[in-house]
């Protein structure tokens, strides 16, 4: 059996950042109203702009309130089941009674909701925010810390979370005492859904409820693929030229995602021109004015707990000034999602691409 390894490389960072971040903001759990500003139409709906660029003012895209839609009813896992999870640690899970499914996205949770087993979910991370989840108890405590002692008041029968939240000696508890715990790979891309839902699938003893939830969600993001190819430009030079900012003003944080930070895929799903790929901005990197010049980007993509941390588009131009001299911040074009929406890269996936999309492409249709 191979040690388990600590968290390391980009999501680290972006751990970091959420629990600085969380502890600065005040963010607290979510309410059952979480996730209840109104969803965006479909993008097939509405009438794309005809240049895009020329929309001035900033957009929000909404999902709606995350309720879960089951790929099956009454699912009863097949248990035991022995596997070998991201990290190469051998786990055997005899019992999916008891579940916490617990990562920075709330992607696991959502999956296994997903899955048919949502009713066995004992607590969750302050992520989840999907309204079935909203009575569960919180097993984080200080923004994305995981507390050990409510952990265990809830008697899990398997844990399942990946190296996003910490501290890491609390998962290492976990599994000291006992409990089945099973790392899933923490990337979030789009290249990578379908292999965590199996992951997660396997890990629970739903092999078959996997493979529909991992087809589902990929025809229903081809889909969504194929109508932002319908109204996005072909020619990279035509796209609009963005970038993510991840921003929590109270705690002084400002930070440019560029390459490798997950960040990247959405923007080029989008259709639309990753500049951080053009400037060499790698990573997760505090955002400076030489960077924002050179990327002079025409939009901005945020999370909205990040844009009211800086009071909206006027104290963010106000606190990054070079900004407000680019085309984005002349045009105040910033498109903001939930934190627990926009990088989670599940179940919602498709949703979550049309919704910016929309935001994009037809923002008149969200006024």
């Amino acid at each position: 059996m191979m040690a388990a390894r600590r968290p390391a490389g980009a999501l680290s960072l972006l751990t970091g950042l959420l629990v600085v971040a969380a502890a600065g903001c005040g963010l607290q759990a979510p309410s059952s109203a979480a996730g209840s500003d109104a969803p965006a139409p479909a993008l097939s709906d509405v009438t794309a702009l005809a240049d895009p660029r020329s929309h001035e003012g900033p957009s929000h895209a909404g999902l709606g309130d995350l309720a879960v839609d089951p790929v099956a009813e009454d699912v009863s896992p097949n248990l035991p089941v022995t596997i070998v999870d991201h990290q190469g640690t051998e786990v055997t899970v005899t019992d999916a009674d008891r579940i916490l499914a617990l990562d920075v996205y709330g992607t696991l949770a959502q999956t296994v909701a997903e899955l048919g087993l949502g009713d066995r979910l004992v607590g969750r991370d302050v992520s989840t925010q999907f309204a079935e989840a909203a009575d569960l108890p919180l097993v984080t405590g200080t923004g994305h810390d995981l507390n050990a002692e409510s952990i265990l008041a809830l008697d899990p029968t398997v844990i399942l979370t990946d190296t996003s939240l910490g501290p890491w000696d609390v998962v290492l508890q976990m599994r000291d005492a006992g409990i089945p715990v099973v790392v899933v790979d923490p990337s979030r891309t789009l290249d990578n859904v379908e292999s965590l839902t199996l992951q997660v699938a396997e890990a629970l003893g739903v092999p078959a409820e996997g493979r529909l939830l991992a087809d589902r969600i990929a025809a229903e993001v081809d889909a969504t693929l194929a109508e932002i190819a319908d109204v996005a430009p072909e020619a990279v030079q035509d796209r609009i030229r963005t970038v993510f900012l991840y921003v929590r003003g109270q705690a002084g944080v400002y930070y440019m995602f560029g390459e490798g930070s997950g960040a990247d895929g959405l923007i080029d799903a989008l259709g639309l021109h990753d500049v951080t790929a053009e400037i060499g901005w790698s990573g997760m990197k505090p955002v400076n004015d030489e960077g924002i010049v050179a990327a002079q980007p025409e939009l901005i993509l945020m999370m909205t707990k990040g844009l009211e941390s800086v009071g909206g588009v006027d104290g963010l131009l106000e606190r990054l000034p070079a900004l407000a001299q680019t085309p984005a911040g002349l045009n105040r074009r910033i498109v903001d999602m939930s934190d627990a929406q926009i990088l989670s890269y599940g179940p919602r996936t498709a949703e979550v691409l049309n919704s910016l999309a929309v935001a994009v492409y037809a923002p008149q249709a969200l006024e």
